[in-house]
């Protein structure tokens, strides 16, 4: 039971992931994802078979849970014509994704402080859990996660080639942050996890 709710929850935060991308992009004047009908959170909108389907449901009979769904499309030439969208257009777009996850895990962290059933208390600590995660692992500036897009805002136009070349490698970047270096970055999702939900960081 506790596995198809992981699974159920991992399903519906990357859904609210990318249709916040979606609408960020739509506020900023791209109407991409709208009339693609993507600004909806019916999951059978965003499902991408491998990302949303096989790998969540393997990550969760193994104790994890990953996954992704189908990238709402956006066109930044769609963007209204300033020099702030044209520096942080993508930026704001790709931030969205991850400050939608943040709130999730706050209201519900907030909300099982009001709950005096251990079951559901767990129950929203998993989904506060699963939406940190999705928060801090699409920031890290790694192509092509959202961080990169920041990243990338933040680098001298001067500088565009490197975001081409890292680009031109983001599949292999993303599989060696995936086994290498995201063992580095779960201490902080358990710590935001600790102090959201008021528990003591087991040790």
């Amino acid at each position: 039971m506790l596995n198809i709710f992981s699974l159920a929850v991992l399903i519906l935060s990357v859904v609210i992931h990318e249709v916040s991308h979606g609408y960020m992009a739509l506020r900023l004047g791209d109407p991409t994802a709208k009339y693609a009908g993507r600004l909806t959170l019916n999951p059978l909108k965003h499902l991408d078979p491998i990302g949303s389907v096989v790998v969540p449901i393997i990550t969760t009979l193994i104790g994890m849970s990953f996954g992704w769904a189908k990238p709402v499309p956006y066109n930044p030439d769609n963007f209204r014509k300033s020099s702030f969208n044209l520096r942080w257009g993508e930026a704001l777009v790709a931030i969205a994704g991850p400050v939608s996850n943040g709130i999730v895990a706050t209201v519900f962290a907030i909300a099982a402080q009001y709950v005096s059933n251990d079951r559901a208390f767990a129950l929203f600590g998993l989904i506060v859990l699963v939406n940190i995660t999705l928060a801090i692992f699409n920031l890290v500036p790694v192509p092509p996660l959202d961080g990169s897009k920041v990243l990338f805002a933040l680098i001298p136009l001067k500088y565009s080639h490197i975001r081409a070349q890292l680009e031109r490698h983001q599949l292999t970047l993303a599989i060696l942050f995936i086994f290498f270096l995201w063992q580095f970055f779960e201490p902080v999702v358990f710590k935001l996890f600790a102090f959201l939900m008021g528990v003591p960081l087991a040790m």
